[in-house]
């Protein structure tokens, strides 16, 4: 599957600085070696990969909990936003159906003349 170009051009240059260009079936993040500092051919554990982001969504001033699955979201509804077709966006977040991804539609949002409706 194709990827934004600015996910290119960052992953290009993290397989390049990590030497992972030569194993190319081995795993894409992978845990470090202990006292080595290098890069081991063992996965990176979800547990792991949720301990490594944390400090750097709180460094980065940002109080909502990200976890690993927070990153797969966002593209559905830009994507449909856009005039995305829903079907492609269900393919591209892995959606066995499209009625999780018409879930995080747009066009499901209470707009603000909605909103204004509201009589309090």
């Amino acid at each position: 599957m194709h990827c934004h170009h600015n996910l290119t051009t960052y992953l290009t240059a993290y397989i390049h600085q990590m030497g992972l260009a030569a194993d190319p079936k081995g795993p894409l993040f992978r845990t470090v070696g202990g006292g080595t500092g290098k890069l081991t051919r063992t996965p990176l554990s979800r547990g792991s990969a949720y301990d490594t982001v944390q400090p750097r969504t709180e460094a980065a001033g940002i109080a909502t909990k990200i976890g690993n699955h927070s990153f797969r979201q966002p593209g559905s509804p830009p994507i449909l936003k856009n005039g995305g077709i829903l079907e492609k966006a269900a393919s591209m977040a892995n959606h066995a159906s499209t009625r999780n991804t018409a879930l995080r539609s747009p066009a499901r949002r209470a707009q603000p003349r909605q909103v204004e409706r509201i009589r309090v």
